[in-house]
C-alpha cells in the first residue's frame, strides 16, 4: 500500500519527488480549515533584498512558497541560502486549533534528512580507517542479519542491500492506517507513543525475505539506516545521535537540532502536523488529527532529527563545500546510481541524492514522518531548506507535491 508507506515514514526521496505523495498528516476532528497567514519574508547578508532583482527573486520565492498552502498545506517555511545572502519565508498557520501565524524560524521533524547525517558520520569513520565501505555488515554486527556476508556497508548507504523494509510495506510494523477505523483504533491503543527499537527493525526485516540480492537492484529501506546507526554505536561506543552531535551539530553550531529518542515532544516554537483521515461517505469527510507528538523511535536513525531551516541549510553548505568530508570521500558520497533503470532524474549515492531540475542537478535528501516533509537541496552557491506540514487526500497531496517541485525550480532555476 505505497500511497501510505511513502508519508508515513521518513520516506524515500524518490518516492516524494517522483510520485505523488501520500496523504499529507494534519488536528483535532472539526478543526477549522487553516487559512493562509500573509507569508512572512526576511533577507538578511551582505546584499539582501538591496536591488530589484533581488526583490523580484525574493517576490517569486515567496509566491512559491505561499503557493503551498494554497493547494492546501497547513504550513510551509524555507530558508535560501546564496551569495546575495539570506531569505526567510513563511507562509499559513502553526496549528488549526489556534490560526496562529506559523514562524519560520521554529523546529519541526526532519524525517529522513537524518540519513545525510548518518551517512556523513559513518563516512568520516571511513576516513579513520575505522569502517572500510566494502566491509561487510557481518564483520562489524556478526549475527544481526540473514546474509549479513555478503551485504556491505556501502550497499546499506546507497540501499542497494535488498534488505526489506518493515517500516514501508504491507506487514510491517505499522498496520493500513489509511483505513479510517485502523488509523482510529490504532491511536487509541497508544499507536504513537509505541517504542520501536532498531534491533526490533532489523529482526522484522530479518524475518522477512530480501527483495533482491545485494548490489543486483535499489530500493529504499530504512532497514539498512537502522543497521549503520548500530554500525555507528558498535564502533564509537556512543549512540548514533550522540556520536553525530559531537561530530557535526556542536561544531556547526547547529543549536536548534537534536535527536529526541522516545521523547514524542518538539522543544520549543514549532508547526502542527496532521494526518488526514478522510472517511468515504457520502458526502466525503476529511478529518485532522494533530499528529505532532509522538515517539519516533520507529525512525530512528532512518529519520529521527528535529532541525530548523536555518540549521539544516548551515549543514548542507558545510557538507557540499568540502568542510565535513576530504574530496576522496565526497567522490564516494556522490557516487550515483539510478533509482529507476536507464533513468537519471533522481540518482543516489552514499545518504546523497542528485535530483535533476530544469536548470541542472541538485544534491540533498528529503524526508517524510508523522504530519511533517522536509526538503534539503543545494548546490555550492545555493541551499535550501522547506518544510510544509501538508493534509487531505490523494487529490491534495499531489497538488502540493506539484507545489513543491514548483517551489524547488523557482529555487534553482528562477531568479540567478
Amino acid at each position: 500500500m505505497k500511497r501510505r508507506l511513502a508519508h508515513i515514514v521518513a520516506a524515500a526521496v524518490c518516492l516524494v519527488l517522483a510520485t505523488p505523495a501520500a496523504p499529507a498528516l494534519a488536528s483535532a476532528a472539526g478543526a477549522p480549515p487553516a487559512t493562509e497567514a500573509a507569508g512572512a519574508a526576511e533577507a538578511a547578508g551582505s546584499d539582501g533584498l538591496g536591488d530589484q532583482s533581488d526583490r523580484t527573486a525574493a517576490g517569486q520565492r515567496q509566491r512559491a512558497l505561499a503557493a503551498l498552502t494554497g493547494a492546501g498545506a497547513v504550513s510551509a517555511i524555507a530558508e535560501i541560502r546564496d551569495r546575495g545572502g539570506v531569505w526567510r519565508g513563511a507562509s499559513g498557520v502553526a496549528d488549526l486549533a489556534t490560526g496562529a501565524p506559523v514562524r519560520g524560524d521554529g523546529r519541526f521533524r526532519a524525517g529522513s534528512v537524518t540519513k545525510v547525517f548518518v551517512a556523513t558520520t559513518v563516512l568520516q569513520l571511513v576516513g579513520e580507517h575505522r569502517i572500510g565501505l566494502d566491509d561487510s555488515v557481518e564483520k562489524h554486527l556478526p549475527g544481526l542479519i540473514p546474509g549479513g556476508a555478503n551485504i556491505t556497508v556501502r550497499q546499506l548507504l546507497n540501499h542497494t542491500s535488498g534488505l526489506w523494509d518493515p517500516t514501508n510495506e504491507s506487514g510491517g510494523i505499522f498496520p493500513e492506517l489509511f483505513d479510517p477505523a485502523v488509523f482510529r483504533a490504532w491511536v487509541a491503543d497508544g499507536g504513537l507513543q509505541r517504542t520501536v527499537t532498531a534491533r526490533e527493525l532489523v529482526a522484522a526485516s530479518a524475518a522477512h525475505a530480501p527483495n533482491f540480492p545485494p548490489g543486483s537492484e535499489w530500493q529504499y529501506s530504512n532497514t539498512n539506516y537502522a543497521l549503520l546507526g548500530l554500525l555507528i554505536e558498535k564502533t564509537t561506543g556512543r549512540g548514533y545521535g550522540q556520536e553525530i552531535t559531537r561530530r557535526v551539530l556542536r561544531p556547526l553550531g547547529m543549536t536548534d537540532s537534536l535527536f529526541p529518542g522516545t521523547a514524542s515532544t518538539i522543544p520549543g516554537r514549532h508547526a502542527h502536523g496532521y494526518w488526514t483521515i478522510v472517511d468515504e461517505t457520502a458526502p466525503v469527510r476529511k478529518t485532522y488529527v494533530d499528529v505532532t507528538e509522538h515517539n519516533p523511535s520507529w525512525a530512528g536513525a532512518a529519520g529521527e532529527l528535529i532541525s530548523t531551516t536555518a540549521d539544516l541549510v548551515r549543514f548542507e553548505r558545510a557538507l557540499i563545500n568540502g568542510q565535513l568530508l576530504p574530496q576522496w570521500l565526497m567522490r564516494e558520497m556522490t557516487s550515483m546510481v539510478p533509482t529507476e533503470p536507464g533513468a537519471h532524474q533522481l540518482d543516489y549515492g552514499l545518504g546523497l541524492a542528485r535530483y535533476q531540475l530544469s536548470c541542472g542537478p541538485v544534491l540533498g535528501h528529503n524526508g517524510g514522518i508523522f504530519g511533517f516533509d522536509t526538503q534539503l537541496w543545494g548546490t555550492a552557491d545555493r541551499q535550501v531548506a522547506l518544510s510544509y506540514t501538508g493534509r487531505g487526500d490523494e487529490k491534495d497531496e499531489a497538488a502540493q507535491v506539484a507545489a513543491m517541485r514548483a517551489f524547488l525550480e523557482t529555487t534553482f532555476c528562477g531568479g540567478r
